[in-house]
């Protein structure tokens, strides 16, 4: 009987172009040590001009692939979580699947922003309890290629990568995803926003560039809102799965900043020890930087058989969430 699913495969690529902080401090004008000091990252990747989403998508979705050791042609479903789609249309993850031989499968893409992987999860948890069938999660961005440069505040943070989990059925009881909590805050939509290019502001002739370009006004309070978020439903979620605070040996949030990491950790109540942290070493690559941590993590220290990890994020669009999972 199938009544959980289970990660059999980790993935994760980051381009190999380093970019330190002190090469963005001098483009920025900014003082040597800043962006470390009120972000906490020291380095992030950038892809080559050459490399596309679903180039450095399908590196991820390869070695998870190849972890888990599963027949290709079983695989039923691709979800492909990024905000730097190839093109506006078509989708890139049908591309994705067809690249990884992926011939039996569907594909679909999620624009969820930095909570994109954790819905994606979720969906591909449901979808294999469901049928019975494997899911492929990949979360990937370029956002290197929308950074505004006049914006100090989002020029620092952003960066590339991807980070993919290979999910299979599974027959042990209580475990894979066993709390969940998804939530919204429409009311505050446009603090993270690229502004043009959508139906509502299409392209047209005259428009200004940097309308393409990620930008937030205001950092503060997207701090707080992340803040509250994670910790809301990162709180529920354990409480879905009936797990305290000392339950979860591993806390993966969303790679957004050291400062928002550490008071979700605070008011949770999880042990910095606990909390997987890649911010420092690959920056904010958005809805990539749960599973990059993951695979970084796995790699590292394998996942142990009973072992509770909580991933939590909120990002653009204030859309957020949080998933308690148990390793089988």
């Amino acid at each position: 009987m199938i009544i959980a699913s289970r990660i059999a495969g980790f993935g994760h690529y980051a381009p190999e172009r380093r970019v330190d902080n002190l090469e963005l401090e001098l483009k920025l004008g900014l003082s040597p040590g800043w962006i470390e000091l009120r972000t906490g990252i020291r380095s992030r990747r950038w892809a080559a001009a050459t490399e596309t989403l679903t180039d450095i998508a399908a590196k991820a979705g390869d070695m998870a692939l190849d972890e888990a050791g599963v027949d290709r042609n079983k695989v039923a479903l691709t979800l492909l979580a990024t905000s730097t789609p190839d093109h506006l249309l078509p989708p890139s993850a049908p591309l994705l699947a067809f690249r990884l031989g992926l011939s039996a499968s569907g594909a679909i893409d999620l624009a969820g922003a930095c909570s994109g992987f954790v819905y994606a999860l979720v969906l591909a948890d449901g979808f294999v309890r469901a049928h019975g069938k494997p899911a492929l999660v990949v979360a990937a961005n370029i956002l290197s290629r929308r950074i505004n440069m006049k914006e100090r505040g989002t020029a620092a943070v952003f960066a590339d990568a991807a980070g993919a989990v290979l999910l299979m059925p599974s027959a042990v009881r209580d475990s894979g995803v066993i709390g969940v909590e998804l939530i919204q805050e429409g009311q505050n939509y446009d603090t993270i926003q690229i502004p043009a290019g959508g139906s509502k502001r299409p392209l047209e002739s005259g428009f200004d560039i940097d309308e393409m370009r990620i930008t937030m006004p205001d950092g503060r309070a997207v701090f707080a809102h992340a803040v509250r978020m994670m910790t809301q439903s990162g709180a529920r979620a354990m409480e879905r799965a009936q797990l305290s605070s000392n339950d979860i040996a591993r806390f993966a949030p969303h790679q957004a900043n050291s400062r928002i990491i550490d008071a979700v950790c605070n008011q949770l109540l999880i042990a910095p020890d606990a909390t997987l942290r890649t911010i420092g070493e690959f920056g904010n690559s958005s809805a990539a930087t749960i599973p990059l941590s993951l695979s970084l993590a796995n790699k590292e220290r394998c996942f142990a058989s009973g072992e509770c990890v909580l991933l939590a994020a909120a990002g653009a669009g204030m859309a957020g969430g949080a998933v308690a999972f148990r390793f089988a």
